[in-house]
């Protein structure tokens, strides 16, 4: 009996929170639902089914549509117009029946009756350029967007269509169902804008000390919208900045353009000896052994000799690309175009580059590297990139990025000169729109719906790249940089958004035209997040497993974001509900802080809290088990056992005195701390986040602790943990390293760390 009222006991000693004194019954407060920040995202997630299941995998009825076009298209160079004729085969894969197909046209964005202007509030500024004044109030406009000549079936019968701003409705003559095809065709043209005056994702370049325009093609032809499992069909409107929802196909292309011009675009070059002379052949078979350095195919002084003349003739381009979900491409006779083959796997991708002289000698020295870095580093974190050739092309103020080819800005002075923010900013972007191969070109996300699926996945990889560049290409690094300066990926870059007005900050989970501050929603957040995933987290081992794992999962197919998580989960066995919830569907911020730090001793004498404890059972102090006391340092227990000589700071007697129930070889193998401390962290911050904690001692030494993000499931507010140490602490810090992006560090510290301004102001007081 003796023995089991020692059991009980000991149980209710160990729970010190339990019965620390007699206590007056709480008032009562009305019930709530589960606001726990660890409840699972069974409401935020959708259902699971035959389409996408629980794992995040695609499921046994999985399906998308499949869109294939074979397109002639003219480009008029004299006039800036190009028109097209396409004919679009349409696979119904789904279960669904249809009665008619929708249709993109992105060019109506800029069509002078667009609504786009209209959404947007603006006020007259108080000074503005002339030329930007008379072009907004002063003229009708730029004359864009699409110009439908005609819709017609393949036997020559005219299609009856509606066009609703930037998407046009194909009435079938019959129900297309399951498992059937219909082809249709479309005739079109339009204007196209100078991307430099009218902006946009394309257009062309003027230059007017030569008169020539360098071309940047995109969103060109009228394109197929998706149809899914999620939404039925995808045919939001484009307003300008959401991008787009596009499904794979095979495209059969046949471009011409001036005869002196050169080209490159998505998808491989079906009649290279049509268009290439017997030099460039001869060169472009170099490049394709070349591993190291880049071969100019057209050189400079080439490029030079041939902007100075406009051939009245053409030259038609022919390209084939299979399975890609859009086309683009590049013409003009300014360009330089260089290669270099790089080895992915067990095959070689051509790592190409053009640009106009103006781009020189920025562009020759740094942008192949940065095309052939990044396809380096990506298929180490996702998949071999599948595509022969990957292609930067030089374009100002660009950024912008198509199946195999995309556009980056970077430009020199007219001197030839750049900074270090020139040479970084044009190999980040090229980094980071060559890098959208994968993401949402090959995993096929849907922009318009969720930007930083392809955006931050893709900033947050851009980041992995550039260190990885930094490393590889040590010459890149300019004297002061020990590292490549990545401006999105750390953790302490996003310290000032997140720590900013909540008035103008919307959670990650938000439609991308409707979020303040896009750049640090779409981009910049959600990189930050997965970084800290990887690096703070989940560590790069789980992490880069399951990242594969949803890459692969998802490759050639259309992933939504609960696709993304549930694989995360499923890869790495690492419950992530907490962190997705925070991080993507709220807009907490991280601050975690110290806010008490004790110190206690051990005793040999029984503490107040073990007298009332025997008191409240009836019992007497002897007939208490064998136990532990502990007593704060400074308290009045404190003080007075320090002069009765009671308090066991010495490790031999304090082993001695707890171990009087292990045996002589038994206490050898137990520690022995000399110094005992409660330290409490808050947590101001909402976002539930682990504690990274580092411990300093007296002798200069320290040891850094992870506290799981589980130690707040229980306590929202604040959380306490005891340490047992056999060195004395003489500072405590939590996340010395800046890697979780608190937004406030003035709590991180203990002791609390003086600011100057707090010193500055003790001083006056001190004054006074």
């Amino acid at each position: 009996m003796k023995t089991l009222k020692y059991l009980i006991l000991s149980v209710l000693f160990v729970s010190v929170s339990a019965f620390s004194q007699e206590q007056e019954k709480p008032d009562r407060k009305p019930g709530h639902t589960n606001n726990n920040k660890f409840k699972q995202l069974y409401d935020e997630f959708s259902t699971p089914n035959m389409f996408r299941t629980a794992s995040g995998a695609p499921g046994p009825s999985y399906y998308q549509q499949q869109a294939d076009y074979k397109m002639d298209i003219v480009l008029d160079d004299k006039n800036a117009k190009i028109s097209g004729f396409e004919t679009i085969t349409y696979s119904n894969n789904s279960p669904d029946q249809l009665k008619y197909l929708w249709v993109q046209l992105d060019q109506n964005m800029r069509a002078q009756n667009s609504l786009t202007p209209l959404i947007e509030g603006s006020g007259f500024a108080p000074a503005q350029q002339a030329s930007t004044f008379a072009s907004t109030y002063m003229t009708e406009g730029f004359d864009g967007g699409f110009k439908i000549q005609e819709v017609k079936e393949t036997n020559g019968k005219d299609l009856p269509y509606m066009i609703n701003q930037t998407m046009m409705r194909v009435e079938l003559p019959e129900t297309l169902n399951p498992g059937e095809k219909f082809s249709f065709s479309i005739k079109w043209w339009y204007n196209i804008n100078n991307h430099q005056k009218d902006r946009g994702r394309s257009g062309y370049e003027f230059f007017p000390e030569d008169g020539n325009r360098a071309y940047v093609i995109a969103q060109f032809y009228p394109r197929m919208a998706v149809y899914n499992d999620v939404e039925g069909w995808q045919n939001s409107q484009f307003w300008g900045r959401d991008e787009f929802a596009l499904p794979f196909g095979n495209f059969e292309v046949n471009i011409t353009v001036p005869a002196d011009h050169i080209l490159d675009a998505t998808g491989k070059l079906t009649n290279r000896k049509e268009v290439f002379t017997k030099d460039m052949m001869k060169r472009y078979e170099q490049a394709q052994k070349s591993y190291d350095k880049p071969v100019l195919i057209v050189t400079q002084e080439e490029a030079e000799a041939a902007e100075k003349g406009f051939s009245e003739k053409t030259k038609t381009w022919k390209l084939y690309a299979e399975n890609v979900r859009d086309f683009g491409f590049a013409t003009s006779r300014k360009y330089i175009w260089d290669m270099m083959a790089v080895k992915i796997g067990d095959k070689d991708v051509m790592a190409v580059s053009m640009y106009p002289k103006e781009g020189n000698p920025l562009w020759e020295e740094w942008s192949t590297y940065a095309v052939a870095a990044t396809l380096k580093t990506y298929s180490r974190m996702t998949f071999d990139y599948p595509y022969h050739k990957a292609i930067s092309v030089h374009a100002k103020q660009q950024g912008m990025e198509y199946p195999m080819i995309c556009w980056n800005y970077g430009r020199p002075d007219e001197n030839g000169k750049y900074s270090d923010r020139t040479k970084y900013g044009m190999i980040s972007v090229i980094i980071h729109e060559v890098g959208h191969n994968y993401f949402p070109m090959i995993v096929n996300s849907d922009e318009r719906q969720w930007t930083w699926m392809d955006e931050g996945l893709n900033t947050f990889l851009q980041y992995v790249a550039e260190q990885d560049f930094g490393e590889w290409h040590p010459t890149a690094l300019s004297p002061g940089h020990d590292k490549y300066p990545s401006s999105r990926g750390p953790a302490a870059n996003i310290v000032p958004y997140m720590g900013g007005d909540q008035d103008f900050i919307a959670p990650i989970m938000t439609k991308g035209l409707n979020t303040y501050q896009f750049g640090n929603n779409a981009y910049g957040k959600p990189a930050t997040a997965l970084n800290i995933l990887r690096e703070s987290v989940m560590g790069r081992e789980l992490f880069d497993y399951a990242f594969r794992e949803y890459s692969h999962r998802w490759m050639f197919k259309h992933p939504t974001p609960e696709d993304f998580f549930r694989t995360m989960e499923d890869a790495s066995a690492f419950d992530l509900d907490w962190y997705w919830r925070g991080w993507f569907y709220t807009t907490d911020y991280v601050d975690i802080g110290v806010k008490d730090v004790k110190k206690y001793f051990v005793s040999s004498e029984p503490n107040e809290y073990a007298k009332n404890m025997a008191k409240r059972y009836g019992m007497e102090l002897s007939d208490l088990p064998p136990l532990v006391f502990m007593v704060e340092e400074g308290s009045e227990e404190f003080n007075e056992e320090l002069k009765n000589g009671t308090l066991l700071d010495n490790s031999t007697p304090l082993k001695e005195y707890v171990m009087d129930n292990f045996t002589e070889a038994e206490r050898e193998n137990i520690k022995a701390p000399k110094y005992f401390y409660s330290v409490t962290f808050d947590k101001p911050g909402g976002l539930v986040m682990p504690i990274i904690v580092e411990y300093t001692y007296a002798d200069g030494t320290s040891k850094t602790e992870h506290y799981p993000a589980q130690i707040w499931r229980l306590n929202d507010k604040e959380v306490s943990k005891s340490v047992a140490s056999d060195k004395e602490i003489v500072k405590i810090t939590v996340d010395p390293n800046l890697e979780t992006a608190d937004v406030d560090t003035s709590n991180n510290s203990w002791p609390k760390e003086v600011s100057q301004s707090d010193f500055d102001k003790f001083k006056e007081n001190a004054k006074d």
